[in-house]
């Protein structure tokens, strides 16, 4: 790869640390904001999910606005509003503040979050090395989990939530500077030149694969974010020490590293949606393992440390295979659009787990409701036809 392409790779990687690092650590503010603030799980839970739902629903549009202006003018304005909503959260008096707050988060997601990295990442590199590429990015997004989670836990120890949302606000604004090395408006245009949107999205529209990728990633979203937002939350609930649901999202992060870019150097040697259905089905067994076995400091860990491996190990290949079926010049919009999908999953995820807990006063069900849920992507995803649109392959 060229010079070119590792400084996309290393921007790209250096603003997915900090940002899906802070976003991952938000499950660590749930129980302290509710017992502070007086609030209801299921209250957080809408929060948090509105949050990833706003961001599912704008990536779209921001994938658009990158793939026609150019990535770092798209990436500067998610930043600052990223910011702007953790500053908001820090000071929030009252459930609707918080709202507010994930909704602005939302906002920022929308154009600081993977689908304008992954598609200035996915256009840089070449076809052979697209796959590798693309998981080097979404390993980085754990290495953010693993070193900010922790930290941002110490902090909240020693100085309170709002504090640590503060001095997470201020590292958001180092994201400025890296989002220059993503791309400009001029080659966003030499993109552009070469289909124009509608027939793009016609295309992606018209193919049964991008509807059964689309589908299946919303199980990924309702597994990641039920597991980060409420985890924590579960873990503390079985009498076990608050360092415990921190440190298992650090394993998460950690083990994630290895899973993600193994996923990703994989999927550029063997089938990337049979990969897909075979991950979807190891978190099914893991959730049935970590429910029947007894809830022990060792568990979780284990537990975390096993997820970890599939927890983003999805991304390299999903939006891989789009830049395979459709091609780079629209990857950003056509992945915002299956990751929205996943966004609607991650609302899911985030708010039942919240509204199970509060009727039930358990999250035993949701448990099993993720078990049957990758038993649903993983038969969406293996009929999916790993071949390019016919577009590709007659200019070929």
């Amino acid at each position: 790869m060229s010079k070119r392409t590792w400084l996309i790779i290393a921007c790209g990687g250096m603003i997915v640390t900090l940002v899906m690092g802070t976003r991952q650590s938000f499950g660590l503010f749930m129980r302290p904001i509710a017992l502070e603030l007086g609030l209801g799980r299921e209250l957080l839970g809408l929060a948090f999910g509105l949050q990833n739902l706003v961001w599912g629903a704008l990536s779209p549009f921001g994938g658009a606005l990158s793939d026609r202006y150019g990535e770092a003018r798209v990436s500067i304005a998610g930043a600052i509003l990223f910011g702007l909503g953790l500053v908001v959260m820090g000071w929030a008096p009252s459930g609707g503040a918080v709202i507010l707050a994930q909704f602005l988060v939302g906002l920022g997601l929308g154009g600081v979050g993977l689908s304008t990295v992954l598609g200035a990442v996915g256009r840089a590199a070449t076809p052979e090395k697209r796959s590798m590429a693309l998981g080097i990015v979404s390993a980085a997004g754990s290495v953010g989990q693993f070193l900010v989670v922790p930290g941002a836990q110490a902090l909240m120890e020693q100085q309170g939530w709002q504090f640590a949302l503060f001095v997470l606000a201020g590292m958001t604004f180092l994201v400025l500077p890296l989002s220059l090395g993503l791309g400009s408006a001029r080659s966003a245009a030499s993109r552009r030149a070469a289909q124009p949107i509608k027939a793009a999205l016609s295309e992606a529209f018209a193919s049964r694969s991008f509807a059964l990728l689309t589908v299946g990633y919303f199980v990924c979203g309702f597994h990641v974010v039920f597991i980060a937002m409420h985890l924590p939350a579960y873990v503390a609930d079985k009498g076990l020490a608050a360092w415990v649901g921190a440190a298992a999202l650090a394993f998460v992060g950690l083990f994630n590293i290895v899973g993600t870019y193994t996923a990703g150097w994989l999927g550029g040697r063997y089938s990337k949606k049979n990969l897909l259905a075979f991950i979807y089905l190891a978190r099914s067994a893991v959730f049935v393992v970590f429910l029947v076995a007894p809830t022990t400091e060792i568990s979780v860990l284990v537990f975390a440390g096993a997820m970890g491996l599939l927890w983003l190990s999805t991304i390299p290949l999903t939006s891989g295979l789009v830049a395979h079926l459709f091609g780079p010049a629209w990857m950003s919009m056509l992945y915002g659009i299956v990751f929205f999908s996943h966004q609607i999953g991650s609302f899911l995820g985030s708010w039942l787990g919240g509204k199970i807990f509060d009727a039930f006063g358990s999250y035993d069900a949701m448990w099993w409701i993720c078990v049957a849920l990758g038993l649903v992507a993983a038969a969406l995803n293996w009929p999916i036809v790993e071949r390019p649109v016919a577009r590709l392959q007659a200019a070929s």
